[in-house]
């Protein structure tokens, strides 16, 4: 039997039913570099990644101190969306942040 198709048991009709599977969720990831500033990445998970400032921190030095940081975990078009936001206002303020996505799990 396929997808929707319905068949006759005992005088009840029945429909089979697939289970569908959640699409994956993306990490939104941001890397260490020489020249960001710390207050930079910060300002980036705040304003873009709506991260309380003590997260913010503790992220930032992570990208710091282990040289990148997951800022989020999100559907493709909400963790692609994320990713052109941060290129975008890293460009602006001519900041060379790299920032990446990778599926999650």
């Amino acid at each position: 039997m396929g997808i929707g198709q319905t068949r006759r048991q005992e005088g009840v009709q029945t429909q089979d039913r697939t289970a569908l599977k959640s699409p994956p969720l993306w990490r939104v990831v941001l890397h260490n570099d020489d020249y960001t500033t710390q207050d930079f990445v910060v300002l980036v998970l705040r304003t873009i990644f709506r991260k309380p400032e003590p997260e913010a921190v503790r992220i930032m030095l992570a990208v710091h101190q282990a040289g990148r940081g997951i800022a989020g975990v999100y559907s493709f078009d909400v963790a692609e969306t994320k990713l052109n936001q941060v290129r975008n206002l890293a460009e602006q303020r001519q900041f060379p942040l790299l920032c990446t996505m990778e599926v999650d799990g």
